[in-house]
């Protein structure tokens, strides 16, 4: 469970560093993104390391009605995070796309998994990105940019949620977390 925590923990620090410490964010210069990505990197390594062995409380599990929910609830996740990074339409009605995309992820699976690493791990990176929603906000509320209307570019977004979605259910397939039932 400690290296669940510390890669949650360093995860946050990392991602929020910016906000909470621009001055001292700032003398890093360039060289600062590279330490900030080694940080993120590792923080997903003590994650992915701590969650497997994490021992804790089971308070509830999967059920066909949360699975259902799990599933409807990431595949909006997904649609943001694709519609963030391809600019879509729905980015002029949103703001931060990519962290409700993190928020709904984490929560869908909140929502199938009921133990207390899922708690520290889902449930921290919720904190996190709510914590960075409000930071955000609070330093200033750019306008929101319209992306031109473009078809093609709707049709990629709705291509690629389909597509990464796919490959996330194999994922869990493959890792032993069935996706469906």
């Amino acid at each position: 469970m400690t290296l669940l925590i510390l890669g949650v923990v360093l995860w946050s620090v990392a991602h929020l560093f910016k906000r909470l410490a621009p001055g001292a964010r700032a003398t890093m210069g360039t060289a600062g993104r590279v330490v900030i990505a080694v940080l993120i990197v590792a923080s997903v390594a003590l994650m992915v390391q701590g969650y497997v062995p994490a021992e804790g409380t089971f308070y509830w599990g999967r059920s066909a009605p949360l699975v259902g929910i799990n599933n409807l609830l990431m595949l909006f996740a997904v649609y943001f995070m694709a519609a963030s990074l391809l600019k879509s339409r729905i980015t002029a009605k949103i703001r931060h796309p990519q962290l409700i995309a993190i928020k709904t992820w984490a929560l869908a699976h909140l929502l199938v998994n009921g133990d207390t690493a899922s708690f520290v791990l889902f449930g921290g990176l919720l904190v996190w990105a709510v914590l960075s929603v409000i930071l955000i906000n609070k330093a200033g509320k750019p306008e929101l940019q319209v992306p031109a209307l473009s078809m093609p570019r709707e049709l990629a977004t709705a291509v690629a949620t389909v597509v990464i979605y796919g490959a996330i259910a194999l994922f869990h397939l493959k890792a032993g977390y069935p996706p469906f039932g």
